[in-house]
């Protein structure tokens, strides 16, 4: 095996070539006809497309009943067809008038006339029909019908069930411009120069549509939610830094007052923390009777009439 290896030296521009090769796949995709463009055709492909890309920029998801977006297409979601997304036509210098707004396949031979998604089911593999066939037996035209001469198949139709809860067959493919997505209340991001870049708008499109905290999900947690104090039941990562996190929380506290907030949350940390000797049954029992405790409190306080005095405080009665 030794005498087989190659051993291969890249100059020190060997990450800005790759990064530059990178940009230029993003921007073209396949349009150069795998032949790639000369400087001068790559700048003028550029000023021709990327102005048209950042105004009529099309953004698709495969959309629940509910108004989730459960997928949201990138270059590489493949379609019914087996064809990604940038395969398909996406750029439009006028944006159609008519809905839905078809993106037909640009592969020669392929007769799919608009982009349609189907969740993969067990890795890579799409879901398959009722009939108990896959898509590629399928005809890629919609109501896509089954090519098997023997099967009755209508059309394609699956039980399969997405995250959201909803069937597939309640979901609905969604290509709308960047004003009718704000209009549904929904992200759109940044402009990019890119081919195709459907839905996406960060990270977090990558993920499905019920774990995407954004309001093409299921929607950011409250304020509340996210700046609850550090307990034990929480992430390890989270009480690994709890020292980091509080003495950022103490010199912000600072800076406005807020001393009481500050012991309060130490208090929980020390008491989150097991003491010396203590058995774990020992830990969960303590916590849970200081948390039956703090809820007796709060039950006390809200209880409390309105106009009634704070005991230890004293409050000046006029003279009559």
């Amino acid at each position: 095996m030794a005498d087989r290896q190659v051993h291969l030296k890249f100059g020190g521009n060997a990450g800005a070539s790759v990064d530059a090769y990178l940009e230029y796949k993003r921007i073209v995709g396949d349009d150069d006809g795998g032949v790639m463009f000369t400087p001068e055709q790559y700048e003028a492909y550029k000023k021709k497309v990327i102005p048209m890309r950042m105004k009529n920029r099309l953004f698709t998801a495969y959309t629940s009943p509910t108004g989730m977006d459960c997928k949201l297409v990138g270059p590489e979601t493949k379609c019914f067809c087996e064809h990604k997304y940038s395969q398909h036509k996406t750029d439009f210098e006028t944006i159609p008038s008519t809905r839905p707004i078809l993106l037909p396949c640009k592969i020669k031979g392929c007769g799919c006339q608009s982009y349609h998604y189907v969740p993969p089911f067990s890795g890579r593999q799409s879901i398959k029909c009722k009939c108990k066939h896959s898509t590629d037996e399928h005809h890629v035209k919609s109501p896509y019908q089954c090519k098997k001469e023997s099967c009755k198949c209508s059309g394609f139709t699956s039980s399969y069930t997405c995250g959201c809860g909803q069937p597939h067959d309640a979901h609905t493919m969604i290509v709308e411009t960047k004003d009718e997505r704000l209009a549904r209340g929904h992200p759109i991001g940044q402009e990019v120069p890119y081919q195709a870049m459907g839905g996406l708008t960060g990270f977090s499109s990558l993920m499905e549509g019920y774990n995407r905290l954004d309001p093409s999900g299921i929607g950011a947690p409250p304020e509340e939610f996210l700046n609850q104090p550090i307990t034990s039941s929480d992430h390890p990562f989270l009480r690994g830094n709890v020292e980091s996190i509080k003495y950022h929380k103490m010199k912000q506290r600072a800076l406005t007052g807020g001393q009481d907030e500050i012991d309060e949350d130490l208090v929980e940390r020390m008491s989150a923390m097991k003491k010396p000797g203590e058995s774990d049954m020992d830990f969960y029992e303590r916590r849970y009777q200081e948390r039956l405790k703090a809820e007796k409190q709060a039950a006390r306080a809200r209880a409390l009439p309105a106009n009634r005095l704070t005991p230890g405080k004293r409050t000046t009665q006029p003279r009559k």
